[in-house]
């Protein structure tokens, strides 16, 4: 979102309103290339063939684009760009996180297709390269608009109040299922990101948190994000608790987490004493604008090899 805006970027399927904060609500009217995005790995191995026969897509960030993107989002710049919007106050279910500080989660910033500064949430997990992050494809790119993804993609693990105790981590490649990038289906993605400052891999540095798939819907779980709500206004990690249920092909809790906690991480058996869980899920949408319920991807075949192509280096 521009640094000084203060409205909001909503993105609509069905019944459910997608979360991504972002700049002017203009936004979305019309595609909008995005100059800075390197075609997906299926397009370079053979078109149309090889296209129908992966379901993943894969977008490369070059070492100058992550190198610009550190230099971008400086500390000034990401409190900026929470102070910028304020979707009102935080709902009722919405509260401060206040368990052991969570490493694994974070704030992910970039700038959208429109050239506005925006953010999402997102979840550090085990992977075999170290370097695995869980988010929303909203994150990364409008469904149904192959050309219109994002740039300049750093993750904050740990952010809390502007501070960023374990560093900032450049996003190298983001991995989401074609299926969103044609028809707006299934809201989940996966980066891959380079190591720290210091040179330790992510998961070396913040530890990675399980996930799981074909996990069947139902029990407790402890939704997270970072909202444009205040008085957090994006600078603090909230969360909700509810009981999963199948509803519309998704799973949903009730939860009002708002923009900006798009892509935060939905645990299962959540050990509130260790900040540990299982991630079933990720957030994608609400129900309304003044919202009850919160929708999440249900995790199954494609999100399985959309993860396993991010576990790849």
């Amino acid at each position: 979102m521009p640094r000084t805006s203060t409205s909001e970027n909503r993105r609509l399927r069905g019944r459910a309103t997608r979360l991504a904060v972002a700049g002017t609500a203009l936004a979305l009217a019309a595609p909008v290339p995005a100059a800075a995005a390197v075609p997906g790995e299926v397009q370079a191995q053979g078109g149309a063939q090889a296209a129908a026969a992966n379901p993943v897509s894969l977008l490369k960030y070059t070492t100058k684009e992550r190198r610009d993107a550190l230099a971008y989002w400086t500390t000034a710049r990401m409190k900026a760009v929470g102070a910028s919007v304020d979707l009102g106050p935080s709902g009722p279910r919405a509260k401060p996180w206040r368990g052991p500080a969570l490493k694994t989660v974070g704030r992910l910033f970039f700038v959208n297709a429109t050239g506005a500064d925006t953010w999402c949430s997102a979840t550090a997990v085990k992977s075999a390269n170290k370097s695995a992050v869980m988010t929303a494809a909203h994150c990364v790119r409008r469904g149904s608009s192959p050309v219109n993804t994002n740039m300049s993609m750093v993750f904050v693990p740990g952010y809390s109040k502007g501070k960023q105790p374990h560093g900032v981590f450049a996003v190298r490649a983001a991995v989401t299922p074609r299926s969103w990038e044609n028809d707006s289906v299934n809201d989940m993605a996966a980066l891959i990101v380079d190591a720290g400052k210091d040179g330790r891999k992510l998961t070396d540095t913040v530890g990675g948190q399980a996930i799981a798939f074909n996990r069947p819907v139902g029990g407790t779980v402890s939704a997270l994000g970072y909202p444009a709500t205040r008085p957090q206004r994006g600078e603090e990690l909230l969360r909700c608790v509810g009981t999963a249920k199948k509803e519309n092909g998704a799973q949903v809790i009730p939860c009002d987490l708002n923009g900006g906690s798009s892509g935060g991480p939905w645990f299962a058996d959540f050990d509130t004493t260790t900040g540990k869980g299982v991630l079933v899920s990720v957030n994608s949408g609400l129900d309304s604008l003044a919202p009850t319920k919160m929708y999440g991807e249900v995790l199954g075949d494609t999100a399985k090899k959309v993860y396993d192509r991010a576990q790849r280096p």
